[in-house]
């Protein structure tokens, strides 16, 4: 599986396209370039090679005369691997003639069956002389005089000088390959970052509108791109009509129901004690229900939605204030370590869950309550990853606390432990509820002092924005 971000896709492809590019064209230059030395190096032989053909002939007492100038010291210097050699052939037995370099030493002849002669009565081939020179030999073969004898001429160049010439520009070729690589590379990646540079804005925008943090994408985008820019706009706005719509109606049967159930209550009171309390029971009962599952309908609407936003100190604030004086008697404490928080929910959903929780504090403490605020640390397990922060608020009273499996049952709903304090048993149940449908999560443990601890996580905007 290849990467996913669309940038290190295109840099790694135009990366490899350079390299490979590259390397072929440093590959083909060397050949072309070896292939034009060593063909310069062979009309270089055969010029010397014409160049002693034409200085030696056949001189008095039937012997080789001359004295080849090729004007090239290596000629005169022994062991260079630069010689040339004219030996007779047939039935003329007369003397050899070499250059000086290559003293008494002799070159071998290949057969001409392994190397023919071309159209031009010429030969190339490779050996490696006496002193362990490679050389490389351009041969042919001339008749001297009219009475048809002949000689074969011979001129080496060692291949020293050529392969040291070919490794000379290859490494001037591929280091200059090499910084034109590097220099193509970093221009071609920077003008890809340019070019994706609407790409990455557009994702910053995207993961803003899930934060929280904007309610549109804004700013100008190129042509290829301001169509989804205005596509995901158009879905916000769509998205927003349909929240608004599903509140309206949750609105509208929450207030087709609240009559009826008011006349059932009503009525209950009319008759007789038993079959009374039933109804009554029942219909209070299907209050609750209704209410509890229109506002988990509303909850699931919202949560849909980028654009919940609520500002965590005035509510925190607002709710300690109400609960000092429902409790004159007991001290809430809020403790706020990142000011400026903002909540990703609806107002009423984050009164409601902590509002139940201060209320529980508050009807069980002895004498002190601790609301405690900050940002949650990452990777708690459940939460979603893709959200860029979580705010935890924690709530601790100093009451008597509950053991294990009494949390369990305190969490379901309508389950009340302690008969003698008022209340319906729902309200654990609710804030439960509520923080799974905004995909929070809620949990229950002993506080250090002894009572009951509440930790609620709940989705934020981010701080700098909030």
């Amino acid at each position: 599986m290849g990467p996913r971000s669309v940038t290190v896709r295109v840099l790694l492809l135009a990366t490899v396209w350079s390299a490979a590019a590259l390397v072929t064209i440093a590959v083909v230059i060397s050949a072309l370039y070896r292939q034009g030395a060593e063909r310069a190096f062979n009309d270089l032989l055969r010029a010397q090679l014409y160049n002693v053909i034409n200085s030696v002939s056949i001189g008095d007492g039937d012997s080789l005369s001359g004295s080849p100038s090729l004007g090239d010291l290596r000629f005169s210097q022994p062991e260079t691997g630069w010689y040339w050699l004219v030996e007779p052939l047939g039935n003329f037995a007369a003397a050899p003639m070499a250059s000086t370099s290559l003293g008494t030493a002799n070159l071998p002849v290949p057969s001409t069956e392994e190397t023919p002669f071309d159209q031009s009565y010429e030969r190339f081939y490779g050996m490696t002389d006496e002193f362990g020179n490679r050389l490389r030999v351009a041969e042919t073969e001339v008749i001297l005089d009219g009475d048809g004898r002949a000689a074969r001429f011979r001129v080496s160049g060692n291949l020293i000088s050529v392969e040291e010439e070919i490794q000379a520009f290859s490494r001037r070729l591929y280091a200059a390959l090499a910084v034109f690589g590097f220099g193509g590379l970093l221009v071609n990646g920077l003008a890809i970052l340019y070019g994706l540079k609407p790409l990455d804005r557009a994702r910053r925008a995207l993961e803003a509108i899930r934060g929280g943090e904007a309610e549109r994408i804004e700013g100008q985008f190129p042509r290829e791109i301001e169509p989804l820019a205005n596509e995901i706009n158009a879905l916000i706005d769509s998205n927003r009509r349909i929240v608004e719509r599903a509140r309206m109606q949750v609105g509208n049967l929450a207030h087709s129901l609240k009559t009826p159930i008011a006349v059932l209550l009503n009525e209950s009171r009319a008759l007789e004690k038993p079959h009374g309390e039933v109804v009554k029971s029942q219909a209070e009962a299907m209050q609750a229900q209704v209410a509890s599952y229109l506002n988990r309908a509303r909850i699931a609407a919202q949560r849909e939605s980028v654009l919940a936003r609520c500002e965590a100190d005035p509510v925190l604030e607002r709710l300690t204030r109400v609960m000092r004086r429902l409790n004159p008697d007991k001290e809430f404490e809020l403790n706020v370590s990142a000011p400026g928080l903002a909540f990703a929910m609806e107002q009423q959903d984050l009164e409601e869950t902590l509002g139940n929780l201060l209320e529980n504090a508050g009807r069980y403490a002895a004498s002190r309550v601790t609301v405690t605020v900050g940002v949650a640390a990452p990777g708690d397990e459940g939460l979603d990853p893709a959200r860029r922060q979580w705010i935890e608020v924690t709530v601790e009273d100093d009451g008597p606390g509950l053991e294990p499996d009494q949390i369990v049952e305190a969490l379901k709903r309508g389950r009340r432990l302690d008969e003698s304090k008022p209340g319906t048993g729902l309200g654990l149940s609710i804030v439960k509820e509520i923080s799974t449908e905004y995909q929070g999560a809620f949990g229950l443990s002993r506080a250090a002092c002894g009572g009951l601890r509440a930790r609620l996580l709940l989705p934020g905007v981010s701080r700098d924005v909030a």
